[in-house]
């Protein structure tokens, strides 16, 4: 039987959560340094080794995604055994089919990080920011993403990429959503799966504590270490959203306000569960 000589001081359990804290904010900003590092590194010597080895240039970017596949994967696994955070994923098998346009929410910095290690060979839609940023401009050059740029472009660039069987990802907020507001999508993602005839197969994410969201410094961690869920879903067909006579305007808003309501339901369904 534990004595009140036992029991630990008061000061042991605040001083304890503080270390953790340190621990954690210092782990988070060395996982985002070593990430700058590896982009540049990449961007200077793996990519450039991948495209003078490659001979069939119709595959350069099959290995490039594919590098690019890999390193994500080491990212998240640094965050893990840094102990800044763990994840789960629900349905990652139904990732690894070609062809598919895979759409997801997007609450926190690292939700393409998360996707794209679980997906082998994929193309994204990413904002053409990142085409001029030094970290990540050769990645997403080499590896043929898709800059969010002139929207008629770039719904013809992503309907070639899907009709080649290739798989594409897209972020349909365009933004990272702040915990509490409503899922608001921009239209292009229901054009595209129009444009390409192809469902959409959607991913729902979820993060707890939230951390990493639009506004938030990466150094404010949370009080615990975080943990990123992502749930797989099934394919949501357009074949409705095409009845005859309806232009592909209003197919286009249909799809886009079934989508909010499906990714704000799910959402909130997730986090119950």
């Amino acid at each position: 039987m534990n004595t009140s000589s036992d029991a630990l001081p008061d000061w042991v359990a605040p001083v304890g959560a503080a270390l953790n804290r340190v621990w954690r904010i210092a782990g988070t900003g060395l996982s985002f340094l070593l990430f700058g590092i590896g982009g540049i590194l990449m961007g200077l010597v793996v990519f450039p080794l991948v495209w003078l080895l490659t001979w069939n240039r119709a595959r350069v970017h099959h290995r490039m995604q594919f590098v690019i596949h890999c390193a994500m994967r080491v990212f998240v696994e640094i965050m893990r055994c840094l102990r800044v955070m763990s994840y789960s994923i629900e349905g990652a098998d139904k990732l690894r089919e070609p062809g598919q346009l895979l759409i997801a929410n997007h609450p926190t910095l690292i939700d393409v990080v998360m996707v794209m290690s679980q997906v082998p060979q994929t193309s994204c839609v990413v904002k053409s920011a990142l085409f001029r940023n030094p970290f990540t401009a050769g990645p997403v050059r080499s590896a043929g993403y898709v800059p969010n740029v002139d929207s008629a472009r770039l719904v013809d660039r992503c309907a070639e990429v899907l009709a080649a069987n290739h798989s594409l990802i897209i972020f349909p907020e365009g933004t990272r959503t702040r915990p509490g507001e409503p899922v608001r999508l921009q239209r292009g993602t229901a054009n595209i799966a129009l444009r390409a005839g192809k469902p959409l197969r959607p991913i729902i994410i979820d993060c707890q504590p939230s951390t990493l969201t639009k506004g938030l410094p990466w150094y404010s961690v949370p009080s615990r270490k975080f943990h990123i869920s992502l749930r797989v879903g099934e394919p949501i067909d357009i074949a409705a959203f095409l009845d005859a006579g309806v232009s592909r305007a209003v197919a286009a808003r249909r799809l886009t306000a079934h989508l909010e309501a499906f990714l704000e339901q799910h959402r909130h369904a997730h986090r119950e569960t």
